[in-house]
């Protein structure tokens, strides 16, 4: 087993208004476990339209910073819509085609938002069809396994810790019972 000393840290937390700030907490708290962590660097706030170039180079970089980590650490928590951050997903993608071990957690503000589901539902409508499969309003087929993410994003993690909470997109909760299980994995 590899040892794990750096843990890629992937969620929405790069979009928040303070991510600069919420990077030194997440960072923090994996030096108090005994790892370091590695964050996304800050997205340029500019209002301008960023060129091709410059999405490659930020695809190449992220890529490079993502082989450099040991494991993952992935915030799943619903980002502009039922689901998780587009990217965190893709992330913890190449993390686990890496063979990377990932942890994650999910932030909900209320118990009923705890699974898939019910987040499907809550954002464009779910409801039963005859053979009582769940359907959104397009009828598309909705996964229902009573899990809290998708069967590929939650059976990827060797843990995946649901906290509820006043403040989905700050609450370190999760980071921390993931590091908690990572130091466990790790001995």
């Amino acid at each position: 087993m590899r040892p794990v000393r750096s843990i890629w840290l992937a969620g929405p937390d790069v979009w928040l208004p303070d991510s600069v700030a919420q990077a030194a907490r997440q960072r923090a708290h994996c030096i108090d476990a005994g790892f370091t962590g590695l964050t996304p660097d800050p997205l340029p706030a500019n209002s301008e339209v960023g060129s091709e170039l410059e999405a490659r180079e930020l695809y190449a970089d992220r890529m490079a910073r993502l082989r450099q980590a040991d494991a993952g650490v992935v915030n799943l928590t619903p980002w502009r819509g039922p689901s998780c951050d587009t990217g965190a997903a893709f992330e913890a993608g190449v993390l686990a085609g890496l063979g990377r071990p990932i942890f994650a957690y999910l932030n909900v503000s209320d118990e009923t938002q705890a699974e898939y589901v019910d987040r499907v539902d809550s954002f464009v409508g779910a409801q039963r069809d005859a053979a009582g499969v769940w359907r959104d309003g397009e009828g598309c087929l909705i996964e229902n396994y009573g899990l809290p993410e998708t069967v590929m994003l939650w059976a990827e993690a060797r843990r995946l810790f649901v906290i509820v909470t006043a403040d989905p997109l700050h609450d370190l909760t999760g980071l921390e019972l993931c590091l908690e299980a990572l130091r466990l994995y790790a001995e």
